[in-house]
């Protein structure tokens, strides 16, 4: 077949005859442009073959011929078209009969007007098909004998060859819908006319969008007919072509097999590597896998070694079988301790850095010292110094008590509990108290306590010789990962099996051809997988801006430049002697710092009880005479050299 532009071929296509495989004889490129433009192929190299599968109507452009002006119709326009013989009017019909009897065409004939006629039977309407049978006295008048075809019957009407047009030729055949007109053939470039336009005669050019297979395109592409490319039809002589699909694992995941499934790396996705393992060199274009199907572990854990300068990181299998030790968690402050808490599960803490409450601006804020043992029991909110609510968390201040029966133990405790409120932002440091010897599995431990959770590993994954966890201090168990992962093998080495999350490292693949099938079951798979830091720290950031709020930020305190500038409006002289600001309180105690008035979660405000007498005061902090006077003197020297 010679090669024809892709437009005439398109038109010429019988959809009975798909698929069709093309070869491009000339290629067409945007310069400046990307592959595909909305959606659409616009990059065709010569040589290139395509295989049509489908073709769609998008639009057609009506034209007239006479006038070049054109204008859009939608596939569903529902007008009847007739096909005009040629773009030639007569005047009359006595000319249009005279024209007819020298030709070779013979009566009967079908012509239109292209204005309105008016009989005493009927009124034709514009561009409205006639057959002109014969040519007869009727009424003492020649006159020309036409048939007028409406929905359920034959008009016949009897026209003065005298009848003045101008009038046209116009096939003697059915009126068409667009899509005959187009379909036919025949009628490819031919003038029609259509009562519901407004032209007499237009040229129907149809715009369409053919769907066809490429190489190495993963999904399928979309070619506009009106690209100005030639083509070649080579579908005799490419039987034997097949064309590759790539796959991304993306893809492989959703459709869910069959499995196993050999496959051949096109492409690694760019950037830097997630794991450090030794199978991730492995990875790269050519390297034939063993796709054995979704890993079996619905989730795995996302953990951080602890007590190293620098820590690592690690993906630990719900499969894991080692056995873990709960350790005490660290709090750093009242915000996170917050965030342990599940309901009905206190936690006990104890305060492992000295912090004084705000006695000046929030009296109500208690002050702790190192070595105060705290139950934390949940979230409040408390009346601020500016009449502002301020978040803050409940606890209950428990006494320090002898080696006693755990029964007498929970009595006194009872008896002897403190309730202190703590603002969220509050910068003190916690550890929690345990005494919880267990010896949990993963799945055990995830299942009781909430993440993150502080753990160490006690006893090995005896099915994972070269288990890495156990020889660290400790592990912070952060959150779960939910991801799904393939189970994946290198064809070169069947022994190497580990686990891919296509959401992270999606490779692109290709079904490999006569490669050797894959064992029905896969090999063990590793159950702890270390990560890169720059993966780790992505990881946390997506998960903490998907579910994690930002922690409170501490009210501003009034500062040294703010008492001068109070200080100067109200009428502070240079020449005046400036009085000493007054010695700052010592802290209240505990009965005076505590709050009255508190309001809990559920916006409901309640007394809180007030303070027994006989509890153990808060420790304060020191204040010599010497050290005071001292550092006011150093104050009021300042306070001189700025006036």
């Amino acid at each position: 077949m010679e090669a024809v532009p892709l437009e005439d071929f398109v038109r010429a296509l019988d959809p009975a005859s798909l698929p069709r495989v093309l070869r491009v004889c000339s290629g067409v490129y945007f310069e400046g442009s990307i592959y595909e433009i909305s959606g659409s192929e616009c990059c065709l190299s010569t040589g290139d073959l395509i295989k049509v599968t489908q073709v769609h109507l998008q639009k057609v452009i009506c034209e007239d011929p006479t006038t070049g002006q054109t204008m859009e119709l939608a596939p569903n326009f529902q007008g009847y078209f007739c096909r005009l013989t040629s773009p030639q009017s007569y005047r009359t019909l006595e000319e249009l009969v005279s024209a007819a009897a020298r030709s070779s065409k013979k009566l009967p004939i079908c012509f239109s007007s292209t204005h309105s006629i008016t009989t005493e039977a009927k009124v034709v309407p514009e561009d409205q098909p006639l057959i002109l049978e014969d040519v007869e006295m009727h009424l003492g008048i020649r006159c020309a004998r036409c048939i007028l075809d409406m929905e359920d019957q034959q008009v016949i009407l009897y026209l003065p060859l005298s009848q003045k047009g101008p009038f046209r030729k116009c096939e003697p055949s059915t009126p068409l819908t667009l899509l005959q007109a187009l379909q036919d053939p025949a009628l490819r470039g031919l003038a029609f006319t259509c009562p519901t336009l407004p032209w007499c005669s237009l040229i129907l050019r149809p715009q369409y969008e053919i769907q066809a297979i490429m190489h190495m395109r993963r999904t399928i592409v979309k070619i506009p007919s009106t690209l100005e490319v030639d083509v070649e039809d080579v579908t005799a002589s490419s039987q034997h072509v097949s064309f590759i699909k790539p796959l991304l694992l993306s893809d492989v995941l959703a459709r869910e097999g069959p499995f196993p499934l050999p496959v051949e790396i096109l492409e690694v996705p760019e950037g830097p590597p997630i794991f450090l393992s030794p199978w991730v060199g492995s990875l790269r274009k050519g390297q034939r896998l063993c796709i054995h199907g979704l890993a079996s572990a619905p989730w795995r854990v996302l953990a951080s070694s602890k007590g190293r300068k620098m820590p690592r990181h690690f993906l630990v299998s719900r499969a894991y079988q080692g056995k873990l030790r709960r350790r005490p968690r660290e709090f750093p402050t009242a915000y996170d301790l917050l965030g342990a808490l599940q309901p009905g599960r206190p936690v006990r803490v104890v305060v492992t850095k000295d912090c004084e409450g705000e006695v000046e601006e929030h009296p109500e804020f208690a002050s702790l010292a190192v070595g105060d043992r705290l139950e934390a029991l949940g979230f409040g909110q408390a009346y601020g110094a500016q009449g502002k609510d301020i978040d803050v968390l409940i606890c209950q201040r428990l006494r320090e008590q002898a080696e006693e029966d755990e029964e007498d133990r929970c009595e006194e405790e009872a008896e002897d509990q403190e309730q202190i409120l703590l603002p969220l932002y509050f910068p003190g440091g916690f550890v929690e108290e345990m005494n919880d010897g267990r010896r949990y599995s993963l799945a055990d431990l995830t299942a009781q306590f909430s993440l993150p959770c502080e753990v160490k590993v006690v006893a090995k994954d005896t099915s994972y010789p070269a288990d890495p966890l156990a020889s660290f201090p400790g592990l912070r168990l952060e959150e779960k990962i939910t991801d799904p992962f393939l189970v994946v093998s290198l064809d070169s080495e069947p022994g190497m099996c580990f686990e891919i999350p296509p959401q992270w490292l999606d490779l692109t693949v290709v079904e490999a051809e006569g490669q050797p099938g894959c064992p029905a079951g896969s090999p063990p798979v590793a159950t702890v997988e270390e990560l890169t830091d720059a993966f780790y720290y992505r990881l946390r950031k997506l998960s903490a801006c998907e579910i994690q709020a930002p922690p409170p930020r501490p009210p501003k305190s009034q500062g040294l430049s703010e008492q001068k500038r109070q200080s100067k409006e109200g009428g502070v002289q240079s020449s005046q002697v400036l009085e000493l600001p007054h010695l700052p309180q010592l802290p209240k105690s505990k009965a005076e710092t505590l709050p009255n008035v508190i309001k809990d979660s559920l916006s409901v405000y309640s007394k809180i009880p007030a303070h027994k007498k006989d509890l153990r005061p808060t420790k304060p902090k020191t204040w010599y005479r010497d050290e005071d006077e001292h550092d006011y003197e150093e104050i009021l020297e300042n306070f001189r050299k700025t006036i």
